[in-house]
């Protein structure tokens, strides 16, 4: 899988450092560059395109929440979390309007900081990846409510990943009442048979599939599966 690219924008070099081994130790991050002023920063973006930006609030030559407009007028795509000591409720609210993804307060703290990393990552490959969203995919992406991911992952059974789980459910709901063999499935998301059927077998569990036997004229019956919208 394609690693999640960084732009780090902070003005203290130790912090950097810091930043730059945490994120080392998160599986699927990758650090590509790192400014220290607002101005070095707008220039990395004009060149190179990073998924996410870690920014501080108190630069050098600007805010930090003015570099969030900048980059939301002129890089789009790319995502912002804030990570700094600044926690005036201000602050806070303009970052926020500016459609940042998170607001993390220093001293920065590891296990909060992978678990925040790892939900956006999982925010980012699910909103690429899949062309139609329901509803409960589109109140976590605005709510980003970690501890409802959290909640409802620890209730997932052994073996099932939610980001795997919602692309085996993209691609069940594109092959319609024709429905589709765990091994199809296996090759259309990169998994293998064994790994497609279980979370095939979940669906059915759960009530959001069915399966019905199919018999050739030769050999086993084939086991084919629907999605029940």
């Amino acid at each position: 899988m394609q690693k999640v690219e960084v732009l780090i924008v902070e003005d203290d070099l130790r912090i950097i450092d810091i930043n730059r081994r945490f994120v080392s130790k998160i599986e699927g991050f990758d650090v590509i560059a790192t400014a220290t002023n607002g101005a070095e920063a707008k220039e990395l973006l004009s060149f190179m395109q990073p998924h996410l930006v870690l920014l501080d609030v108190y630069l050098p030559d600007m805010l930090g929440t003015d570099l969030v407009w900048h980059v939301r007028q002129h890089h789009r795509s790319v995502d912002i979390m804030m990570i700094t000591a600044a926690k005036e409720i201000e602050m806070v609210q303009e970052a926020l309007r500016g459609g940042v993804y998170d607001y993390i307060v220093k001293p920065l703290v590891f296990e909060r900081f992978r678990e925040r990393l790892e939900s956006y990552r999982q925010h980012l490959w699910r909103t690429k990846e899949v062309g139609e969203v329901d509803q409960e995919v589109i109140d976590r992406i605005l709510t980003r409510n970690l501890q409802a991911g959290k909640t409802r992952e620890s209730a997932m059974p052994k073996g099932i990943d939610l980001l795997t789980l919602e692309k085996v459910i993209q691609a069940i709901r594109r092959t319609g009442e024709k429905g589709v063999s765990a091994e199809e499935i296996g090759k259309v998301i990169g998994t293998s048979r064994t790994t497609a059927r279980r979370y095939l077998e979940y669906l059915v569990l759960e009530k959001k599939a069915r399966a019905d036997l199919l018999y050739g004229t030769v050999g086993r019956p084939e086991r084919k599966y629907r999605y029940l919208s």
